[in-house]
């Protein structure tokens, strides 16, 4: 079973390295978060205890490694905050190792072992184009590192048809959980030319790609490492833990939490931490969000009919602003429901504006919260016009559905100050930005460093996206859409490929 490093800071400023022997600690502690140094002992004892009940149920014997380690915390414990620097699972073994030196030339080196890069792999294996797959951690990372326990897809099932992979569960229409992504997934890699923890330094045109394990040459090269690399943290210094990081309630420092932002993400994890019964205050941010279902049908099956899910980023009415616009807010958890921030408010969450600043330990928020919730609320009225104009238009049978009325109106408009030392800990809940350094190819980007490109082919011959939202569709970032932008990929590559052997 993998183990879990971590390190904890206490008071003074020292740090001090630790290793559970299961993954049982991540329950009872969680990365980035500060706990008063009785209770840090007090989790790290049960978390600890737990982890050793693990080994025992794993391998019928006491652990005595999770006993020495609980023995050696007490004996460095500073009165005062204790903050966990760092909570990492230790690797199981690679599957798809890769040799201790890599050289020599290849057709496509594809950079990124997820879903995307996957699936491009499986499309230039059917064209028999020579290629690589590199993936920096495991394959699927992301998925099983960087998702809280409860996480659940919030598109249905049916939606998951990787090329030549479909989705053959028995609920076409619920939503699977974590473990259950994975399951799907991970024997997709199977077959294909991927090596795990090579992580990639540069692309230089050319293309030679600099690597943990040494330098490649290739024709083409495919970037499927998506658009969501590092962590946004506005303010640092009040600690706290990004959504990436976050796992479960209990994981958490007891007393109130803050989440900021409201995207799929913050709402996700606010209403994961108001079923916990915890005290929430949450910052509403700008973000829409959807029916889960409306007239007797999930809102993403009548869009898939809609052809919504069809309209390239170049007819949106946005353009390629659409790229940057946070998704709809909704979950798939318990089989699917909306997610309605008023009816949070009415069962007890407290419920701000958007975070604006931070000063001297307060934080401040706008006065913009009654009018989030309407723009959020007239998005998904907006979308069920559609639909009813979409079921008119084909003539269709089904049944009639009376519309939303706000079940809460908030007493305020929001603003106001909140000092931090009133919430345990910060869930900041406020994307990613991109790092495109390593790509030392000036012509794929805009002016902005903003992947440039059509379907993902860009003006650099021989230099690709894949995997980014509305790369060409609004499912291009989902299982939903991988399929078609793999396929035009790999047919665009597998021609560029052909074209020197036909000369």
């Amino acid at each position: 079973m993998p183990t879990v490093d971590f390190t904890l800071r206490w008071a003074d400023g020292t740090e001090q390295r630790c290793q559970s022997p299961s993954t049982a600690i991540e329950r009872f502690l969680a990365e980035g978060a500060t706990y008063p140094h009785e209770e840090l002992l007090r989790r790290a004892d049960d978390g600890l205890a737990a982890a050793s009940r693990r080994v025992v149920e794993v391998y019928g014997m006491a652990c005595t490694a999770a006993s020495a380690q609980r023995d050696a915390i007490r004996a460095s414990v500073r009165p005062g905050p204790v903050t966990v620097t760092r909570l990492h699972r230790t690797p199981r073994r690679v599957r798809f190792p890769a040799p201790p030196r890599l050289d020599g030339h290849h057709e496509v080196v594809v950079i990124g072992g997820g879903q995307a890069g996957l699936a491009v792999s499986h499309g230039l294996l059917e064209r028999g184009v020579d290629h690589v797959v590199l993936e920096r951690d495991r394959v699927l990372h992301n998925w099983r590192d960087a998702r809280w326990d409860a996480f659940s897809l919030v598109t249905p099932n049916w939606q998951c048809h990787l090329p030549g992979h479909p989705y053959r569960g028995d609920d076409p229409d619920g939503f699977m959980v974590k473990d259950e992504i994975l399951a799907y997934v991970e024997p997709y890699a199977h077959g294909k030319p991927v090596y795990e923890g090579v992580t990639v330094h540069a692309v230089k045109p050319g293309f030679t790609i600099e690597t943990s394990h040494g330098t490649l040459t290739a024709d083409q090269v495919v970037l499927a490492v998506g658009g969501y690399h590092v962590p946004r943290v506005p303010y640092p210094a009040l600690g706290g833990l990004h959504s990436d990081r976050y796992r479960n309630p209990d994981a958490l420092p007891d007393g109130p939490v803050l989440v900021v932002g409201t995207g799929q993400s913050g709402a996700q994890i606010a209403e994961d931490l108001h079923l916990a019964g915890r005290e929430v205050h949450l910052a509403v941010g700008t973000a829409p969000r959807v029916a889960r279902f409306y007239r007797g049908r999930d809102c993403v099956a009548w869009l898939h009919d809609m052809g919504h899910y069809d309209m390239p980023v170049t007819e949106h009415p946005q353009g390629k602003g659409a790229r940057h616009e946070a998704n709809h807010y909704v979950t798939g958890r318990g089989g699917g429901h909306d997610l309605d921030l008023r009816a949070f408010a009415r069962e007890g969450m407290h419920l701000h504006g958007r975070l604006t600043h931070v000063q001297d330990g307060t934080l401040h928020f706008a006065g913009d919260l009654e009018a989030n919730l309407d723009a959020a609320d007239a998005t998904m009225e907006r979308i069920k016009d559609a639909i009813d104009r979409h079921i008119a238009a084909h003539g269709l049978d089904a049944p009639t559905e009376p519309r939303y009325v706000p079940v809460w109106r908030p007493p305020t408009d929001g603003s106001g100050t909140l000092d931090a030392s009133a919430v345990s800990t910060i869930v900041w809940a406020t994307g990613f930005r991109s790092d495109w350094s390593f790509v030392h190819v000036p012509d794929a980007f805009d002016a902005d460093g903003h992947p440039e490109h059509l379907r993902g082919v860009t003006d650099e011959p021989g230099l690709y996206f894949v995997g980014l939202p509305w790369l060409h569709t609004w499912g291009s970032g989902r299982f939903a859409g991988i399929a078609r932008d793999a396929e035009h990929l790999a047919g665009v590559i597998g021609a560029r490929a052909a074209r020197p052997q036909a000369a």
